[in-house]
């Protein structure tokens, strides 16, 4: 790749809710390849990962994914294991603080992070680092020195800290302590660039890179991925709210749980979490947009994808045979009634009208209850008009071929 189809490729699927910023940080990052390839040295790639928990799912993969594409590049890429910062806790995307680990229980979560990241990541092309390595050596007059390059007001000008500040609920001290860690992280390093999620914005934008200036370094490039949606296509994938794609429950459960994902989030899923190049990307929506490329198969090329890059190509290939044979040829049944569609129905209007539901409120709670699907996928609204032909189920015996 020539340094321009690069940098289109690593600011694909980021996301910094500032266009100028953002445009700031493809100039940065266009400007270190340049220097980079200059000097054939490799720039200095890193993200951190604090051990809170033992599994990792598919949103924590992103940035991961975004480390490979340095890696494939020839980039010296670091997975950073948060042993430290993970005794504090990050606030970030958080609206209470985050109880406080012992350092035993995150010991025994590292354990598991690596070998799952190894899913991703180039074995052989990855530094692992703990921060305790430097941050256990910090004394309390280093701390003072480097919360000298920030004020309060930052720190509570941030979302999470305002909407606290404003109900009453408290903010502690020691939460403001993670911003100066993690920026310090990338000093300790002398960190060409850091990957992060939108969560991470202010610890890499304000604190990494002020802190490196401060300290004699060349500010890092930040590239801010995106949040990953999960299977409900809305919230972002927390275990929390049970909308995960888990990396280590196999293949099988892999694949169908991506090809429960709604239409409306596969571009997110294409962009943050396949191999594939932004101009194979933009083929597919522009097919599937046309009608060229129906988006039932475009989720399974999809679907396929993902799988084989955490299991292989034969355990993908596998999964999508008893998916189409568990849910596209099993349950549905070779005789069905038949309803000619008309124009402007929408999805509860045709379940009434082919007499599957006896009211419009059971054919809303069968929707809510995830219990519709038109050929296979789950319709997520009653309200949308009906999207095409295909075999509409409602409940697990209620069959209509829609033409």
């Amino acid at each position: 790749m020539n340094i321009e189809e690069q940098v289109e490729l690593l600011m694909q699927g980021t996301e910094y809710g500032d266009e100028d910023l953002k445009k700031a940080m493809t100039a940065e990052l266009r400007a270190r390849l340049l220097i980079a390839e200059k000097e054939n040295r490799p720039l200095r790639v890193y993200c951190g990962y604090d051990p809170t928990s033992t599994d990792l799912h598919l949103g924590h993969t992103i940035s991961m994914r975004k480390l490979r594409q340095f890696q494939d590049l020839g980039h010296e890429v670091t997975f950073l294991i948060g042993s430290y910062t993970a005794l504090v806790g990050d606030p970030s995307d958080k609206n209470k603080a985050r109880p406080i680990l012992t350092e035993e229980k995150v010991a025994e979560n590292a354990l598991t992070y690596t070998e799952q990241a190894f899913r991703v990541l180039d074995r052989e092309k990855t530094k692992i680092r703990y921060n305790g390595e430097w941050l256990s050596k910090l004394t309390l007059v280093d701390l003072i020195r480097l919360g000298q390059n920030f004020t309060v007001q930052q720190f509570l000008a941030r979302d999470n800290f305002s909407n606290r500040l404003e109900k009453g609920e408290p903010i502690y001290i020691h939460e403001t302590f993670y911003a100066l860690m993690q920026g310090y992280d990338a000093v300790a390093m002398e960190t060409d660039v850091q990957v992060g999620g939108t969560d991470q914005l202010f610890n890499i934008i304000v604190a990494g890179r002020k802190l490196q200036e401060a300290l004699g370094q060349k500010p890092l490039v930040g590239i801010i991925v995106a949040i990953l949606p999960g299977t409900d296509g809305v919230q972002r994938m927390s275990k929390s709210t049970g909308n995960i794609v888990p990396i280590n429950s196999g293949a099988n459960d892999m694949f169908g749980k991506l090809m429960s994902v709604p239409d409306s989030a596969m571009s997110s899923y294409m962009r943050l979490v396949t191999r594939w190049s932004p101009q194979e990307i933009e083929k597919i929506e522009k097919d599937v947009a046309s009608g060229a490329f129906h988006p039932r198969d475009a989720k399974m090329n999809m679907s396929s994808e993902i799988t084989a890059i955490f299991y292989g190509e034969e355990d993908a290939k596998s999964a999508q045979e008893n998916f189409i044979k568990t849910f596209q040829q099993k349950e549905i049944p070779d005789e069905m009634p038949e309803y000619e569609l008309q124009d402007g129905q929408t999805v509860v209007d045709v379940i009434l009208a082919a007499k599957l539901a006896e009211s419009k409120s059971k054919a809303r709670a069968l929707i809510d209850q995830k219990g519709v699907r038109l050929d296979g996928e789950v319709l997520e609204r009653g309200d949308m008009p009906f999207p095409h032909k295909g075999v509409l189920q409602v409940g697990k015996r209620k069959f209509v071929r829609v033409k």
